[in-house]
C-alpha cells in the first residue's frame, strides 16, 4: 500500500470513528438514553462527554422549533414559542442540559453565564406551560404561583440556573430581589420531591444560605446553622450533625460526592474548621468515581481537589 493510500486509510477510518461517536445522539430517542431519570445526565466528564451535551442540545432545540432566527438573549422569545404541551419534559430537560454545560463544561469560560441564562428561560419556560403558573401576572406573583407548582424537574433546573447566573453579577440579582425568589423555587422542589437528583434539593438550600454574604442584619445573609441543617440529611457526619433526628435520608449519602463538597466548602471552610474540611475533601478524592455519577462525581474530584489546596495552606 502507498503512503498516499496509507493516509487516505487513516482519514477514513478516523472519520468512521468520529462518526461512530456522534451515532449515540442523532435521534431523540437516543438523546432519551443521556437523562436517566431522576439523575444527573449520563455523559463523562470529558471532550466526548461535551459533544454528546452539546449534540443533544441541538436536538432538543430543533425538536421544539428553535430556529437559526429565535433570538435566544431575549426572554419574549422563549414565551413566544409554541411548544405541544406533550413536550414539556423536553423543555425540562434542555434546562437541566444547559445547566450542565454551563456549570461542569464551561467553567472559567465566557459562555456559562450565556449558558446558565438560556437554561433559566428554558426552566421559566416549563414552569409557564403549567397551567396555574401561567396565570402568574394576573392571578398571582411569582411565589404564590411556585407553591402551585408540581413539577420538580421545572421547580428544580430554573432555580440551579438562575442561582448560577445571579453569581456573575449578585448586587444586580438583589437589586431584581431575586433571592427569595430562588428560595422559593428550591424549597418548593423540596416538597414536591425530596428525592429528585440523590436529594438534591438538600445540597441546593445548604449551599443557598452557605453562599451568601455573611450580612447578619440582612434578610439573604449568610447563615451557616441553616446550611448544616440541610446538608445534615446528605451526609455521614454523626459528630456535626447529632441535633438531626432523622439524618441522614439519603441510604448512601457518600455515593454523590457533592453532598461531601457541599459541607467542606459551605460550612467547614467558612467556619474555618480546615482539619475537617481538609479530612472531607481527601475523602472524596479517595473514592471511585463508578458509573452512577459518572459525570458530577468526576466534576467534583476537581473542585475538591482546588478547594483542598486552599485548604491546606491554613493547616
Amino acid at each position: 500500500m502507498t503512503v498516499k493510500r496509507i493516509l487516505l486509510s487513516s482519514l477514513l477510518m478516523f472519520m468512521v470513528f468520529a462518526c461512530s461517536a456522534i451515532a449515540d445522539v442523532k435521534t431523540l430517542d437516543d438523546v432519551l438514553d443521556l437523562f436517566p431519570a431522576g439523575l444527573d445526565i449520563a455523559v463523562s466528564f470529558d471532550e466526548s462527554g461535551r459533544a454528546d451535551l452539546e449534540a443533544a442540545i441541538g436536538l432538543i432545540e430543533a425538536t421544539l422549533g428553535v430556529t437559526a432566527s429565535f433570538d435566544a438573549a431575549d426572554e419574549d422569545a422563549y414565551t413566544a414559542l409554541d411548544v405541544p404541551a406533550e413536550y414539556k419534559t423536553w423543555v425540562n430537560r434542555l434546562s437541566q442540559a444547559y445547566y450542565a454545560l454551563g456549570d461542569a463544561f464551561l467553567r472559567g469560560e465566557e459562555g456559562a453565564k450565556t449558558a446558565f441564562y438560556k437554561g433559566q428561560q428554558w426552566g421559566l419556560k416549563s414552569l409557564r406551560m403549567s397551567p396555574d403558573f401561567a396565570t402568574e401576572e394576573t392571578r398571582h406573583g411569582f411565589i404564590d404561583a411556585v407553591a402551585l407548582e408540581t413539577d420538580v424537574e421545572a421547580l428544580y433546573w430554573t432555580y440551579g440556573n438562575w442561582a448560577r447566573k445571579d453569581e456573575f453579577d449578585p448586587l444586580g440579582a438583589i437589586a431584581r430581589n431575586d433571592p427569595p425568589k430562588l428560595q422559593a423555587l428550591i424549597e418548593r422542589a423540596l416538597e414536591v420531591d425530596e428525592t429528585y437528583l440523590v436529594y438534591g434539593s438538600y445540597r441546593a438550600l445548604a449551599a443557598f444560605w452557605g453562599g451568601l454574604p455573611p450580612l447578619p442584619l440582612y434578610a439573604y445573609g449568610q447563615k451557616l446553622p441553616r446550611t448544616l441543617s440541610y446538608i445534615c440529611p446528605v451526609l455521614n457526619e454523626p459528630v456535626f450533625c447529632e441535633d438531626c433526628a432523622d439524618c441522614p435520608v439519603d441510604p448512601d449519602p457518600d455515593a454523590y460526592f457533592e453532598n461531601r463538597l457541599i459541607f467542606a466548602q459551605y460550612y467547614l471552610m467558612e467556619k474555618g474548621l480546615w482539619g475537617d474540611a481538609a479530612r472531607v475533601l481527601r475523602s472524596i478524592l479517595d473514592d471511585e468515581v463508578g458509573e452512577t455519577h459518572m459525570l458530577y462525581n468526576a466534576f467534583c474530584q476537581v473542585l475538591a481537589r482546588e478547594l483542598l489546596v486552599k485548604v491546606e495552606e491554613h493547616l
